[in-house]
């Protein structure tokens, strides 16, 4: 979800190179700390899929070109 792509940039500082706490990311959304690392759990869960890892692996050929 939009969510969950918008945790997992915050948190892992995809956009802007500096990663959040979760108590940051939860302040934004205005959500405990706890349901940011739920959210990201799911995320994560949700792209270790195989079907997913499929689509992440041209995701990645394409990048190293």
């Amino acid at each position: 979800t939009e969510r969950e792509r918008q945790v997992l940039e915050q948190r892992f500082g995809l956009v802007d190179g500096y990663s959040r706490t979760l108590e940051e990311v939860g302040r934004q959304f205005r959500v405990t700390r706890e349901r940011i690392r739920q959210i990201e759990a799911k995320a994560l869960r949700k792209m270790r899929h195989p079907t997913r890892i499929r689509q992440l692996e041209g995701f990645l050929d394409a990048a190293e070109v």
